[in-house]
């Protein structure tokens, strides 16, 4: 039985695909999920890891590598790295560059999700609605990643968007594909988001259902995503991430 299991552990795709067909729900979780597991293996490991995001079409037959905005939609893909000598690799003041080979291990398979589109949703109406929201819903997250710092014009890299130009300082690539959005963790389990390694307060991925390559009009600025939308939020001190739908 052992020699089985190991010949099976041979056979099984380096990706994981999730047929997302529009459930978002689903969808959501798995990316909370992979975010939950890189932060904790930091902490447990002593070490920093990065949550690669890529959206292609689902047309696509090859990894892609093209910086963004991400041109095609509908299917997300992810990947977990880690630091092989428990460092940063590099400072923030160190001038972008991709992450080595030589010194990341990639952490668990990659996934593909299919039938989902990162972008902003829209912050939540303010001020709350009357009655309060719902404690799970859209309207009753926090309105941070889309305020704060917001007078510096720096509030959108509170979010993660495949339709934002926001890119990672420092990338890296895993089978073929190449993450410029990112998530980092540090050994304490402290969350720092694409462009800049400083501690976020609350960041946010907008998740909306797609059919085929389209995904759902997004709103007017400054306006809201309707209908079957989900937003994941944590903070960079503790993590806690929460899952909002509408």
């Amino acid at each position: 039985m052992g020699i089985v299991a190991a010949l099976l552990l041979l056979v099984v795709p380096a990706f994981t695909n999730l047929k997302g067909s529009g459930d978002v729900t689903t969808a959501a979780e798995t990316v909370a999920g992979m975010l939950a597991q890189a932060r904790t293996y930091a902490i447990a490991n002593n070490t920093y890891t990065w949550v690669g995001f890529y959206e292609e079409a689902t047309s696509a037959s090859a990894p892609t590598a093209v910086p963004p905005p991400y041109p095609g939609k509908g299917r997300l893909v992810l990947a977990v790295v880690r630091s092989l000598d428990g460092t940063p690799i590099f400072d923030s003041s160190d001038p972008a560059a991709v992450l080595p080979a030589s010194r990341i291990a990639q952490v668990g398979k990659l996934a593909r999700i299919e039938g989902v589109h990162i972008t902003d949703i829209g912050a939540p109406p303010s001020p709350t609605p009357d009655p309060n929201p719902l404690p799970n819903s859209l309207g009753a997250r926090s309105d941070l990643p889309y305020t704060y710092a917001a007078g510096i014009n720096a509030d959108h890299f509170n979010r993660i968007s495949s339709d934002s130009a926001d890119a990672t300082q420092f990338w890296f690539v895993a089978q073929g594909y190449t993450f410029y959005k990112t998530v980092r963790f540090t050994p304490r389990g402290e969350a720092n988001l694409n462009s800049t390694y400083s501690l976020k307060v609350v960041a946010e991925l907008g998740i909306v259902p797609t059919h085929g390559d389209v995904a759902s009009t997004p709103p007017a600025s400054g306006g809201r995503y309707t209908g079957n939308v989900a937003a994941i939020q944590f903070s960079g001190a503790g993590g806690n991430f929460k899952i909002y739908r509408q």
